[in-house]
C-alpha cells in the first residue's frame, strides 16, 4: 500500500505525476510547464489548494524547474508551501531520445526511493504518521558565519547541495529555505 501525502503535491508535467502516483496516494496537480505563468484559472485552483490543504513543490532541478517554482513562490502563500527538492543526477529519460538541455534527470526519472525521501525531508505529512519535528531556524547570518553567503561562498554552497542531495542551482535565499525546511537542529549541528 502507497503511503498517503495530506498535501497537494505540485508537479510541472504529466509524466512527473505519473511517476509520483506509483510512489504514493496524494492528490497531484500539472502546472502545465510555463503555461501555468499565465492560466489564471490554474492559479485560482492552486491558491484554493494551498489554502485547504497545502501544497508541496516538486519541480525537475533544471533552470526551467526553477523558474516555475518561483513563480508559484511568488503567487502562493509561503507559509502555505513546502519545498521538495530532487537531486542533481545526471542522465536522461527513458522515453525520451535525448537529454534535456542540462542533461539532468527531471522528477519522472527519479527512482521511488528518491522521491519519497523528497517528500519526507520537505516535511510532507503523512496520513497515520505524526507530524515532523520543528525545522531549522536559520538565517542569513547564520550562513555567512558558516562562510555559506558572501565572498567566495559559491563552491561550499555547491559542496553542501551536494552532500544534501539538493540541486546545486540554488540561490542563497533557496539554499536557506531548503535548510530550514529539511534540517533539524541535530542535523545541522553534524553538518
Amino acid at each position: 500500500m502507497k503511503p498517503r501525502v495530506r498535501q497537494v503535491i505540485v508537479v510541472e508535467g504529466r509524466y512527473d505525476k505519473n511517476a509520483l502516483s506509483q510512489v504514493v496516494d496524494a492528490v497531484i496537480v500539472e502546472t502545465g510547464g510555463f503555461s501555468v505563468f499565465h492560466d489564471r484559472e490554474k492559479l485560482a485552483y492552486l491558491r484554493r489548494l494551498a489554502a485547504a490543504r497545502g501544497v508541496i513543490l516538486m519541480t525537475d532541478p533544471d533552470g526551467a524547474g526553477f523558474v516555475i517554482r518561483n513563480h508559484l513562490k511568488g503567487v502562493l502563500p509561503p507559509e502555505q508551501i513546502l519545498q521538495a527538492y530532487v537531486p542533481d543526477v545526471y542522465g536522461k529519460e527513458r522515453r525520451k531520445r535525448k537529454g534535456g538541455k542540462e542533461g539532468k534527470l527531471g522528477v519522472e526519472g527519479m527512482p521511488p526511493a528518491v522521491l519519497l525521501e523528497a517528500l519526507r525531508r520537505c516535511g510532507a505529512t503523512w496520513e497515520g504518521e505524526e507530524a515532523p519535528a520543528a525545522p531549522l531556524r536559520l538565517t542569513k547570518a547564520d550562513l555567512l558565519e558558516k562562510g555559506l553567503i558572501g565572498p567566495d561562498s559559491a563552491a561550499r554552497r555547491q559542496a553542501l547541495c551536494r552532500k544534501l542531495s539538493l540541486p546545486e542551482r540554488m540561490t542563497p535565499n533557496a539554499l536557506l529555505q531548503a535548510l530550514n525546511t529539511l534540517l533539524t537542529e541535530e542535523e545541522w549541528a553534524a553538518l
